[in-house]
């Protein structure tokens, strides 16, 4: 999963980006609004947690024009404004969820995790597909009641294919879900993670579907 953090506050960005790297999510860090707002129009996260007190635009007016060009990812609010009427003008430009400064970073974590989950289709805490389940609070991922080790890329791409169970899921865009901005999307290092991850989960858990991509299987496999 891949997440925009959108953050002038540099400290504050890279404490934000090192915990979420560390529940692993991929993290693209911005501290301008422009900026921020031409990579949520033209990346495909999964979410994004916005300050609103940017030095070149108000967060909010990044909001209201990503609402308006149809934009639908979710946006996390992040702002040191705390009346009550700032928290319904941003829910009104269509933020998602609302947080105050400060605030404790894991409590972001559980927040950004319930934020995808719904995004997807799926307002239970766990999801399942056969024998492999993913707890999303946490992100542990097990299999057969037991968790899975795994290296940061490849519980990013098993939770990715957990979320989007059943259907093909493309090599570009599982590549745009799973890599940072600024790191090498090779394709053949997807290759690679798929191939690490079917040693295991089981080899026919992934099916490849030729010239589309890959698809995790729910049903049994021997």
């Amino acid at each position: 999963m891949r997440i925009l953090v959108v953050e002038d506050d540099e400290r504050l960005g890279r404490e934000i980006a090192v915990v979420l790297r560390r529940a692993d999510y991929a993290v693209d860090l911005m501290a301008e609004g422009v900026e921020a707002g031409f990579l949520a129009e033209t990346e495909p996260y999964d979410a994004i947690v916005l300050d609103l007190g940017l030095p070149d635009r108000d967060g909010l007016d990044v909001l209201k024009e990503l609402r308006a060009k149809k934009v639908s990812t979710p946006v996390l609010i992040l702002t040191a404004r705390d009346r009550f009427s700032d928290m319904v003008v941003g829910f009104r430009a269509g933020a998602d969820d609302y947080m105050n400064k400060p605030f404790r970073v894991d409590e972001l974590v559980i927040r950004l995790a319930a934020l995808i989950r719904r995004s997807h289709g799926n307002p239970q805490g766990v999801l399942n597909c056969g024998p492999i389940a993913l707890e999303t609070t946490s992100g542990v991922v097990s299999l057969d009641g037991l968790p899975l080790s795994l290296t940061a890329l490849e519980a990013r791409v098993l939770r990715y294919l957990i979320q989007r169970q059943s259907s093909v899921v493309s090599r570009i865009e599982l590549a745009d879900h799973v890599y940072e901005r600024d790191t090498d999307r090779g394709l053949n290092s997807l290759e690679v993670i798929i191939s690490r991850l079917r040693r295991k989960i089981g080899d026919a858990r992934i099916a490849t579907v030729r010239g589309e991509g890959y698809r995790l299987e729910s049903s049994s496999y021997t």
